[in-house]
């Protein structure tokens, strides 16, 4: 093979391959220290790492329950101002739960909302970009549309978005995989009702392939493919 046709096949590999690129830390602009550091162990974070050179450089690290990415903060950390980091997404598959579990923490987090482009009906600030919220979860209880905010003591902003079924394409069907047990005990619950639903439309009669349905059902859910019926 040609020097040419050697290179010209690599460049196609290149385009048709990228190489991994994972998103693994989002810096977080603090004033506090300390402080941070306390509301983010109060949250029930990990600690990944707590840095010091004891002069002018610390670095903090904490992981979200679940996540792939990481925050990390500290001093010197971003010349960023404290508090302008806003629409820090954290992306939960119950809503209510998630929300319950940040007050019982002692976390002042707003009430459930949705997005709505009519008139504002929030006692909280628009959400993101001038987004209007609007009380309560999606009446539809659809995927990526129920929300709810908190901040942390510099006034950087997060938000809890409900994500259930994927939109097309974002999940590779064949590596479904679910990150904690809670969100598998969410996706079983959802199988369970949506099964209980199937059985109704087939007499009432017991299925005993339950467990492949339910397999199917939580596999589809999560790449976003039609649903089994």
């Amino acid at each position: 093979m040609s020097n040419a046709m050697r290179s010209e096949t690599s460049n196609e590999s290149m385009r048709t391959r990228p190489v991994d690129t994972k998103l693994e830390v989002v810096v977080i602009p603090v004033s506090d220290v300390d402080r941070a550091k306390r509301f983010y162990e109060k949250l029930g974070w990990r600690l990944d790492a707590d840095f010091s050179n004891d002069a002018d450089f610390r670095v903090i690290q904490f992981t979200p329950p679940g996540s792939g990415c990481a925050i990390i903060f500290g001093r010197n950390v971003t010349a960023a101002a404290p508090g302008s980091a806003q629409g820090l997404y954290l992306i939960v598959s119950d809503i209510d739960a998630a929300r319950r579990d940040l007050a019982a923490r002692g976390v002042e987090v707003s009430e459930v909302f949705h997005d709505a482009s009519g008139v504002y009906a929030g006692k909280d600030e628009p959400y993101l970009f001038g987004r209007l919220r609007i009380a309560g979860r999606d009446p539809e209880h659809r995927s990526y549309r129920s929300f709810a905010s908190f901040k942390d003591p510099d006034g950087n902003g997060w938000l809890l978005q409900e994500v259930t079924t994927r939109l097309p394409g974002r999940i590779d069907a064949d590596e479904t995989a679910f990150s904690t047990s809670s969100d598998l005990a969410a996706a079983l619950r959802r199988a369970a009702q949506a099964h209980g639903e199937h059985e109704k439309r087939n007499g009432g009669k017991h299925d005993e392939n339950w467990p492949d349905w339910y397999a199917e059902y939580m596999v589809r859910e999560q790449a976003g493919r039609q649903l089994p019926l």
